[in-house]
């Protein structure tokens, strides 16, 4: 029952989040240099043809009464459609949703795969070499930007072994496995070390728990322990990491969806931006907003469900 009204509290709290970030993305993006009628005309273009194109779109109204007619298809569920591929945004959006949820959801799990077992090994080799090799290659990673390492990894694993292909999503389950592996291997790359740094804190101090100690003297094995008590307890603040973080996330698939040409809604924004496509962009940046709102809830209910003395308000 508290799970329901914590849901209906957050969805009524939603509404004025998503008007409040629509009106501010509309007036940025009106505020970019660039006409799209001079745009998709080309350079060629004499001011007649452009001053049609832009009537034509729509583009000559005040501001106040493009936005007025955006909220009013808005609330139809609409998003209007597209100036350049003169196609409903709702169409172009759900086309592409599928791609990046699934790269982001891969890059997460890879993420996890490369935390975990870093820091259970950190916790327990505490302030060795090995602790502080893994601590340093934290911070480097910290360090280097994600279009970077994606242009290594592109370089090293698919023009020099040519093990993976270097753009594209592939056409079935496994096929967008083996294609998404490099981009979602950047995205871990960058998120593991925020990941790594609280999990080995928190594997720590569990370590010194009395209950740990209690479970040694009761002959458990080591693997055990670990694995049962000590990830067990130290696993919740990294799935409320993980929520926190998801609009980086979010962000760093924009670059990535670019950099490896992953037909997902980052390479959907970067070139509607470049284009001055008004309806795309704002419909993009709406959904962003959802997805990080829906995800930081799931992260709130996920974090309840683990440990039942979370008081949700």
């Amino acid at each position: 029952m508290r799970h329901t009204s914590f849901v209906l509290q957050r969805a009524i709290q939603l509404l004025p989040v998503l008007l409040g970030i629509s009106i501010v993305s509309f007036l940025i993006i009106h505020l970019i240099p660039g006409d799209p009628a001079t745009i998709m005309l080309g350079p060629r273009a004499t001011p007649e043809n452009v001053k049609q194109l832009t009537a034509q779109m729509g583009l000559d109204k005040p501001l106040l009464d493009q936005y007025w007619i955006f909220l009013k298809n808005l609330f139809h569920g609409d998003l209007g459609s597209s100036i350049l591929m003169k196609a409903s945004v709702n169409t172009l959006i759900g086309e592409r949703l599928g791609v990046s949820f699934f790269l982001i959801i891969y890059a997460t799990v890879l993420s996890l795969v490369i935390s975990i077992p870093v820091a259970l090994w950190s916790s327990v080799k505490k302030d060795s070499l090995v602790d502080n090799g893994f601590r340093t290659v934290s911070i480097v990673g910290l360090a280097l930007p994600s279009f970077w390492i994606g242009i290594l990894l592109m370089l090293f694993f698919s023009i020099n072994l040519k093990l993976f292909p270097v753009s594209g999503y592939g056409k079935n389950f496994f096929g967008h496995m083996y294609h998404l592996f490099l981009p979602a291997l950047t995205i871990s790359l960058s998120l593991a070390p925020v990941l790594i740094r609280p999990l080995r804190s928190k594997m720590i101090s569990v370590l010194t728990s009395e209950y740990i100690e209690a479970a040694r003297a009761r002959g458990l094995r080591e693997s055990r322990i670990m694995i049962r008590h000590v990830l067990r307890n130290a696993i919740n603040g990294t799935i409320t990491i993980i929520g926190v973080n998801i609009g980086w996330l979010l962000g760093g698939s924009v670059v990535i969806e670019t950099v490896f040409s992953v037909p997902g809604m980052g390479q959907l924004l970067i070139n509607s931006i470049l284009a001055r496509d008004y309806p795309v962009i704002q419909g993009l940046v709406l959904v962003f907003a959802v997805l990080v709102i829906v995800v930081n809830l799931l992260t709130d209910l996920c974090y309840s469900l683990l440990d039942p003395r979370v008081d949700l308000e």
